[in-house]
């Protein structure tokens, strides 16, 4: 199909772009565009306008420091997951971009683009909201950050007016004794998960490698980004009966449904088996990083 039929401006500043949303309240923003060109052919969407901000300047950067990782509005998934910085720093996020699609649309596609697009079925939204990171947006009224907790409100729905521009995604940096772990299961490579776990686990070292806390992120399974703190049900522990309750209160926040992918019993025994794998790998890493083995 064709998309119907829309202007197009291709503005050289920020502020031009911030004036041609304001002009049009059915305005679009183009940056990668993999989420949003295939809705245009299939006319599931249909703005007046696209407004591409390829050419805005300051914003294909990705930057790494102590805190965290900063990723611009322009910097492609294929550029992030190649940063070693980012893999040192943040390693959730590379082992999440290494299973983004194919890699032509991780050569083209953003981050912050796939952020925006708020789908619960792709990877950086909920590794976003695992990780307790934030979006920051420029609007009229200037620049805000929006926390990740506030940035979701319904399916493929974020928080941003219609008149902002997401410019800079924050993911926190690993704190230390901490691990992470990824894994989506998906009837081909690069096709939408049909569920996928990621696992943030922290140990006290002093403590025997005890575990003192567990967050699993969802994808595929609810309406928007999921995240289940598990730490309570594992207890400190991490053995076949700590897993198992640690799936069933995953399972009672999550409620999958059936679509034309997967059933939602499927689907629930899909993430039970990847909340007990990735949990203990994410326990596994937060070993090896503090210097022990299991």
């Amino acid at each position: 199909m064709k998309p119907a039929p829309f202007d197009y401006v291709r503005p050289g500043t920020l502020e031009e772009a911030l004036q041609a949303l304001a002009g049009h309240p059915e305005a679009k923003v183009l940056a990668g565009g993999q989420s949003l060109v295939p809705l245009l052919s299939m006319r599931l969407a249909a703005p007046a306008v696209l407004v591409d901000i390829n050419e805005l300047p300051d914003l294909d950067h990705v930057r790494v420091d102590a805190e965290g990782v900063r990723v611009g509005a322009l910097a492609r998934h294929a550029r992030v997951l190649a940063d070693p910085d980012v893999a040192r720093v943040q390693p959730l996020v590379t082992a999440a971009l290494a299973n983004v699609a194919h890699a032509t649309i991780r050569n083209r596609g953003t981050t912050v683009g796939s952020l925006v697009h708020a789908d619960a079925a792709a990877e950086m939204p909920m590794v976003l909201q695992l990780l307790g990171g934030s979006l920051d947006v420029v609007g009229p009224a200037g620049r805000r950050t929006i926390p990740v907790e506030e940035l979701y409100v319904g399916p493929l729905e974020s928080s941003l007016h219609h008149d902002e521009i997401a410019v800079e995604a924050f993911f926190p940096a690993l704190p230390a004794s901490t691990g992470v772990a990824f894994e989506e299961i998906a009837r081909r490579h690069g096709d939408y998960a049909m569920c996928g776990v990621a696992a943030v686990v922290t140990i006290d070292r002093a403590d025997g490698d005890r575990l003192v806390s567990a967050k699993a992120g969802y994808l595929s399974v609810s309406d928007i980004p999921a995240v289940v703190d598990l730490t309570d049900a594992l207890g400190g522990e991490l053995d076949d009966a700590s897993l198992a309750r640690a799936a069933e209160a995953a399972l009672a926040v999550l409620e999958p449904e059936t679509d034309i992918h997967a059933t939602a019993d499927y689907r629930a025994h899909l993430a039970t088996v990847l909340t007990a794998r990735v949990v203990t790998a994410a326990y596994d890493d937060a070993r090896t990083r503090a210097g022990g083995s299991r």
